[in-house]
Parts: C-alpha cells; sequence; structure tokens
C-alpha cells in the first residue's frame, strides 16, 4: 500500500484527529506556557444564508417590492421583524439573540464577503475557508494557519465538529474532531482494544509520525474523558432541540473545561434556499439562535474571553424567484457574538436595494471583504501581530476600516 493512502486510513481510523502537511508527512505540536487565552469560534453556514431575511431592512421599500412572497413583515405585525435600531431588524425566529442585541453583545456586518466573483458553493466556501479568494492552490486553511502562530500549551488547542477535517482547519497543525450530534461519545474504529494495541506497536517509535498519532490518541482520550464526566453530572433524561444545540453544549464545555480548547469550528448546513425560503428559516433558524444562545450559556466565565463569528459562503439575490425562493448571491451578513465586541451596531456600507447599486442589477456588493473583518478580531481579540496576520491572510492589505472590539 502507498505511504499516503496508508496515511489516509490512519486518519480515518483515529477520527481525523492528524493532520497531514502537504500530503506526504505529519507533525505534532511544542509546548509553551499561556494562560487565560483569547477564544474564538467560528461557525460556518454552509449554502449560503440570506442574509436579508435574517437581518431585515425594514424601512427599505425595494426590500418589500422585490420580496412580495418572502419578505419578513414589519415590525409589530404578526410574525413580524423584531426591530433593532429603527431601520434594521431581526428575524423572529431568532429571538433568542435579542438579549445579546440589547447587551450590546451582538452585531452585524452588512455587504460583507467574498471579493471572489463566483457563485459556485464549493468554490466560494473553498475561499472562504483558505482565506485566499481567487486562489484555489492554497493547501491550508486559515484557521489552521492562526493555529501555527498561537502559543501552545493544550493538546486540543484547536477543536472540530465533524467526522473530517474541514478545510478551512487543513494543514501542518495537528487539530482533535469531535464526532457531531449525540453520537460524539460513541466508540471509533480506534477505540476498539485490537486496533488500538495494534496501531500502539506501530507506532512506537520516535518518528514524526508516530509522535503525531501519539498526540492525536492523547488529544481524542482527553476529549472523551471530559465529555463522560458532563454526561454522567448531567441530568438524566435531558434531551436538546437539535444536533447543533447538543454540538453547541459539548463545544462550550470543552473550550471552559480540562482541554482548554482555543479555537472552534463547527458547520450548520441547509441554507441553500432556492425554493420555499419561509419555511426553511421558520424551520431552522430557531434551532440556530438556541444553539448560539446555549453556547453562550454553557461556556460561562469564559464567554467574556470568547468572540463568536458567524459566516457563509456568500449570500442570495435580493429579488426573488418563482419558487419563493432566492438564488445564490455575493454579499452577505457576518454576525459577531460576545462580550469584547462592540455591540448592538450593525456594521458596513450600506447603500440601499435600488438597481444602480446591486451587484450585476441582483445581489448585494461585498463592500466589506470578510478578511478585513476577521483580521480585526485577531489584531485586537486574540492579539496577534501585524507580521503574523500577514501569514494568516497572505497577500492581503489589512485596511483598519473596522472598531469592532473593545
Amino acid at each position: 500500500m502507498k505511504r499516503r493512502k496508508f496515511l489516509e486510513k490512519v486518519a480515518l481510523a483515529t477520527g481525523g484527529i492528524l493532520i497531514p502537511v502537504g500530503s506526504r508527512s505529519w507533525v505534532a505540536r511544542g509546548a509553551n506556557q499561556v494562560k487565560n487565552p483569547q477564544r474564538l469560534v467560528v461557525i460556518l453556514l454552509r449554502g449560503g444564508i440570506d442574509g436579508l431575511n435574517v437581518v431585515v431592512p425594514h424601512q427599505e421599500t425595494d426590500y418589500y417590492a422585490l420580496r412580495s412572497s418572502i419578505a419578513i413583515p414589519y415590525p409589530g405585525e404578526p410574525k413580524g421583524v423584531i426591530d433593532l435600531d429603527g431601520f434594521f431588524g431581526l428575524h423572529p425566529a431568532l429571538s433568542d439573540l435579542v438579549p445579546f442585541w440589547r447587551q450590546k453583545e451582538l452585531s452585524f456586518i452588512y455587504n460583507c464577503g467574498s471579493p471572489d466573483q463566483t457563485r459556485s458553493h464549493f468554490d466560494a466556501q473553498d475561499y472562504i475557508e483558505t482565506g485566499t479568494p481567487g486562489i484555489k492552490s492554497t493547501q491550508d486553511g486559515w484557521l489552521n494557519r492562526l493555529l501555527a502562530v498561537l502559543p501552545t500549551d493544550r493538546l486540543t488547542q484547536a477543536l472540530n465538529v465533524g467526522i473530517t477535517t474541514p478545510r478551512i482547519l487543513q494543514g501542518k497543525m495537528p487539530v482533535a474532531n469531535l464526532r457531531p450530534g449525540k453520537n460524539s461519545l460513541r466508540k471509533l474504529p480506534i477505540d476498539r482494544p485490537p486496533i488500538h494495541n495494534a496501531f500502539a506497536r506501530l507506532y512506537s517509535d520516535g518518528s514524526e509520525l508516530a509522535q503525531a498519532y501519539r498526540k492525536g490518541v492523547e488529544a481524542r482520550e482527553l476529549i472523551m474523558a471530559e465529555l463522560n464526566q458532563e454526561m454522567m453530572s448531567a441530568s438524566g433524561n435531558a434531551t436538546s432541540v437539535n444536533g447543533f444545540v447538543d454540538d453547541a453544549k459539548e463545544v462550550a464545555r470543552l473550550i471552559r473545561g480540562d482541554t482548554r480548547t482555543q479555537l472552534a469550528f463547527m458547520n450548520v448546513g441547509g441554507w441553500d434556499s432556492h425554493a420555499a425560503e419561509k419555511f426553511i428559516l421558520n424551520r431552522s433558524l430557531p434551532h440556530l439562535g438556541q444553539g448560539l444562545a446555549t453556547l453562550v450559556k454553557e461556556l460561562d466565565n469564559v464567554y467574556a474571553h470568547t468572540v463568536i463569528l458567524v459566516i457563509s459562503e456568500f449570500g442570495r439575490t435580493v429579488k426573488e424567484n418563482g419558487n419563493q425562493g432566492t438564488d445564490h448571491g455575493h454579499g452577505n451578513i457576518m454576525w459577531l457574538l460576545g462580550r469584547t465586541i462592540r455591540g448592538g451596531q450593525i456594521y458596513g456600507q450600506w447603500e440601499g436595494l435600488g438597481d444602480s447599486v446591486l451587484y450585476e442589477g441582483r445581489d448585494l456588493p461585498v463592500t466589506t471583504d470578510f478578511r478585513e473583518a476577521i483580521s480585526s478580531i485577531l489584531l485586537n481579540h486574540i492579539s496577534i501581530s501585524q507580521s503574523e496576520l500577514g501569514n494568516i491572510f497572505p497577500g492581503y492589505q489589512f485596511q483598519n476600516s473596522l472598531n469592532l472590539i473593545k
């Protein structure tokens, strides 16, 4: 068996804990001491959520004219928008997030996104995750590059909720994977004694591959122990509303617990609303709002050191289509949640929905590059340096146009 295929099978057997450098080698991390690090949780809404129906410009006449079937009613009407600032309002299914807005811990950036013109889900997600729009050759993700510049005193400094490692976390730094949903504690093949012992013998030497494998096993054991302890102490038959809330609870507990996770990544799919958009949002947004509120609650005192970033690969068309839905668009909103956020504000350059303003006459334009917003968080919340920022978003010139962090 070729070495590359063998390493891929090792990654699958260990739940994807080990991360390849390119396709030929593996690395383990060193150790330095750092106390009370700032945390970052990134949530990617795959499918291109319709930001215009999440944060609604309810005083924009064109919004209702262009969306006669799917527009969210005015504030005060049945199932109407929850007013935020007199112009913008929140979808009523996200009522769980209103307290954070009022406490000035929640903000949105309008007309935010990737400058690349693609309307392909796959390409757009790839560019958002690699942090290099328009460049398909980038091998690693920006979260992995961020991990590489952080001080390290923990095994599971980065956590992914998923069976396979997403593009945003691929790279030279190892990452711990947590199985999503209620099956996160289900045993993997590597947990079976015969397989575990066989791999332990195989990777008992001092090679880089063996060291990385042992690091991955230790990280998984630490996570499993933490989750088992939480499971035992929780009340017997308690259930959550859906998988995202379950995942949010476990991620929060790992961040605040002994694993001391500093970076976490989660996926939430199902936002490609070509038809029946009202139904899709009414069904899915409550779970998203409840999950975010649960994440904050379970983070407890660590929430004061955490920024939660919610992004999507692109927005939707401003005008609804013939199926009471919207098609692939361009500009969108970015969500920011955290006690260190300058909240209670809508950031970005809103210019209305007139034909002359729209990108290609159909979409919100991108007036804030997603890298600008993330860079502001990395510099002022995570406290990386300008030179380190250049490694995380190569080729991007930070403009310092946003003042997101207190």
